[in-house]
């Protein structure tokens, strides 16, 4: 039977790209996003591109009776997981501190944080029967410099970062490894249309005067899904064009755009 690997809100952008990157090495591909059709759609192109097994799944944020038929679907197919990628998140965005209702607080954190947990474990759960297994989680650099009026995200998505490595503590003795990539700014629709002038903020001003593709992502988490990663667990990995490594950026420069 070919590995598996289940990505969440992988139906485009960075997930899809994710998704894309397994099935070309082979992996059977599980696809998890709020719209059932939408996930279905994205499995089919997988399966006719790459022709890997393919299926999409629709994700009920915090509903732990969904997390669990999810997975005990994943076994009826005869898989058990191998790798679980962490992509879907609550953006939290526009959430002024002092005004941001408690509910939409919160709701980012069931996302992000304890949604993220209930699948990891129910994909641990599978991944101890076989002895190994990788669980990557999407977090961001936002986990360690925050902006503006994004309490919720950054601290939820700093969060991640100490369960990562709980997770990586308590399950070594599995063989089940837990890392995280953090993305900075990547070209998505929102930045490739400029909405919000995404295309001139501070985040663009990167030492290598660029900021991420889909793929960059993609292969970053390839690095920690796959048996290329063995030994490591409890890690991050930034692709944000060395953004973390500057006190300030220059902004005297040009933008690439």
């Amino acid at each position: 039977m070919n590995k598996s690997v289940f990505v969440t809100g992988a139906t485009n952008g960075t997930g899809f790209a994710i998704a894309c990157r397994f099935a070309k090495e082979g992996y059977a591909v599980f696809i998890g996003s709020r719209t059932l059709e939408a996930a279905q759609k994205a499995a089919e192109k997988i399966t006719e591109k790459y022709g890997t097994y393919a299926k999409g799944y629709r994700t009920e944020i915090f509903s732990e009776e969904n997390v669990k038929a999810i997975f005990a679907d994943i076994r009826a197919r005869g898989y058990l997981l191998d790798t679980l990628v962490l992509n879907a998140a609550n953006l939290g965005i526009g959430q002024v501190s002092l005004d941001v209702d408690i509910d939409d607080f919160m709701d980012v954190y069931k996302t992000n944080v304890g949604w993220n947990f209930m699948m990891a474990r129910e994909a641990a759960r599978q991944m101890r029967e076989k002895g190994k297994g990788s669980i990557v989680f999407i977090t961001s650099n936002s986990a360690l410099r925050v902006t503006e009026n994004r309490c919720a995200y950054c601290s939820s998505k700093s969060a991640i970062l100490a369960m990562s490595k709980s997770l990586a503590v308590d399950w070594g003795k599995y063989g089940i490894r837990s890392n995280c990539v953090m993305p900075g700014m990547i070209k998505t629709e929102r930045w490739e249309n400029n909405a919000n002038n995404a295309k001139y903020c501070l985040a663009n001003y990167t030492p290598l005067q660029d900021i991420a593709e889909f793929e960059d992502i993609a292969n970053a988490v390839w690095y920690f899904g796959s048996e290329e990663s063995r030994n490591t667990t409890g890690a991050e990995l930034a692709v944000d064009g060395g953004m973390l490594a500057q006190l300030t950026p220059n902004i005297n420069r040009e933008l690439w755009t």
